[in-house]
């Protein structure tokens, strides 16, 4: 892991402890990362997927899906991020393991998944103070 990547998630991940738990499992291969969706659909938490073919939303329409998806999830949501070569066919839109809460584009951009990663985690901050009506969305 790179440094600086380490660093900026760190600093909105810390921010978050008080709303929101924050956990990140990395997977070596496509086939341990479809073991854990398959073991997290167990839960009662919604599942997203970030890919580039994904739905996009503004600020506050992410804040209102990540609360909706905490409600109707039990408290838990998961995030499924791909490695290299993005997410694993069977993850993407139309793929037998499809998210149950959807796919969202962070960027028409590719990203790495680090930087979505990151992005993430300040958007997911960015929720929580939209919710609470702070100045931090402007």
């Amino acid at each position: 892991f790179e440094a600086w990547a380490e660093e900026a998630y760190e600093g909105y991940a810390s921010r978050l402890q008080r709303p929101l738990g924050l956990a990140t499992e990395w997977h070596r291969s496509d086939g341990e990362l479809l073991a854990a969706v398959a073991k997290e659909r167990q839960s009662r938490g919604a599942l997203i997927c970030l890919d580039e073919r994904g739905r996009t939303l503004a600020s506050e329409a992410f804040a209102a899906l990540v609360f909706e998806a905490l409600a109707d999830g039990g408290n838990r949501l998961s995030f499924v991020i791909g490695g290299a070569d993005g997410l694993p066919p069977e993850l993407r839109p139309g793929g037998e393991a499809a998210a149950s809460g959807g796919h969202i584009s962070l960027s028409a951009m590719t990203l790495t998944h680090q930087m979505a990663r990151i992005i993430l985690t300040e958007q997911l901050y960015r929720a929580t103070q939209i919710q609470a009506g702070t100045a931090y969305h402007k």
